[in-house]
Parts: structure tokens; C-alpha cells; sequence
């Protein structure tokens, strides 16, 4: 049974940072991308970003892009998404998600995610 759970969320003024974290476990993590995603009240979910198996290719999507950093440590089982130069417009539920087959690329599309964590909330104040 796998299992993802977010940490690190919180209140943040714009400008200020968070690093989230995704603890996952159930089978061998080092094997699978990963990717991140979120949700505003009323929108849709959205691509953050993803990376592969390895930690060697990563994608992010172009509101990101230069202020956040997805990253794998995959000794201790944790993918991380580092927010930097947050905006009140980042404000959602972050979701990390794992990927169904091994050894695959990442995705934007969340429909080729298997696996997915509770979320954790981010609030950023303007």
C-alpha cells in the first residue's frame, strides 16, 4: 500500500518561502517520478512540477518556473518542492503524487499518476 504524506505548509508572506516535503512509502520510492500539483478553492487541480526516477530531469510549469525547485532524496524515501519569491496567487492545497510504472519520465498530465498524498495548505498573504 503506498503512501504519500505532505509536511512543511503553512502562512507565508508574499515574497517568503516554504520547502514542502512528501514522505512516501510502500514500495520502492528510488524507482518512480514524482510530481507535484495543486488546487485553489473553485479551480481546477494544476501541474507544479515533476521529476523522474533518478532526480536527473525535472519540469516545472511556467507560473514556477525560476522561484520553485523540485528535488528527491531517495535514501530517505522524500521529495521536496522548494517556493521561493511566493505570491498570493500560489495560495492552494499542494499535492505530491507518484507516478505508476518504474523507471518513467514525469508528467504534467495528472491522469498518469497512481498514487496521490492528503495535501497540505499553502497561504500566502499579500
Amino acid at each position: 500500500q503506498v503512501q504519500l504524506v505532505e509536511s512543511g505548509g503553512g502562512l507565508v508572506q508574499a515574497g517568503g518561502s516554504l520547502r514542502l516535503s512528501c514522505a512516501a512509502s510502500g514500495r520502492p520510492f528510488r524507482l518512480y517520478a514524482m510530481g507535484w500539483f495543486r488546487q485553489a478553492p473553485g479551480k481546477e487541480r494544476e501541474f507544479v512540477a515533476t521529476i523522474n526516477w533518478s532526480g536527473g530531469t525535472t519540469d516545472y510549469a511556467d507560473s514556477v518556473k525560476g522561484r520553485f525547485t523540485i528535488s528527491r532524496d531517495n535514501a530517505k524515501n522524500t521529495l521536496y518542492l522548494q517556493m521561493n519569491s511566493l505570491k498570493p496567487e500560489d495560495t492552494a492545497v499542494y499535492l505530491c503524487a507518484e507516478r505508476a510504472n518504474p523507471y518513467s519520465g514525469g508528467g504534467r498530465y495528472s491522469g498518469g499518476y497512481d498514487y496521490w498524498g492528503q495535501g497540505t495548505q499553502v497561504t500566502v498573504s499579500s
